[in-house]
């Protein structure tokens, strides 16, 4: 990465049809978004919206987020900022069987 360009910022993406994921956005093009290391989050306990899941993570032992790829979602609805403490926790996640 050259010093010009900044990283990729972690968010919470919901989308009209492929459901929430959470990643790092790499491009946006109105509702058109590109996320690196980007994981769908089939369920969550720990928050109680897409809202909550930015700002304060989700329940490791309950949850059910997918292996990290890269990925363009085409009906984004809307784009939240994650904190540390949710990208620690989102990122720690395994597939709950």
């Amino acid at each position: 990465m050259n010093e010009n360009t900044t990283p990729p910022k972690p968010v919470i993406v919901r989308t009209y049809s492929a459901g929430v994921h959470f990643g790092y956005l790499a491009r946006r093009d109105g509702k058109e978004v590109d996320l690196e290391r980007s994981r769908r989050i089939h369920y969550w306990y720990g928050a109680n919206s897409c809202s909550g899941l930015a700002t304060g993570g989700l329940d490791t032992k309950k949850s059910r987020v997918a292996d990290p790829v890269t990925i363009t979602l085409t009906e984004a609805i809307e784009i939240i900022d994650c904190t540390p403490e949710a990208v620690a926790s989102i990122e720690s996640a395994t597939w709950v069987r």
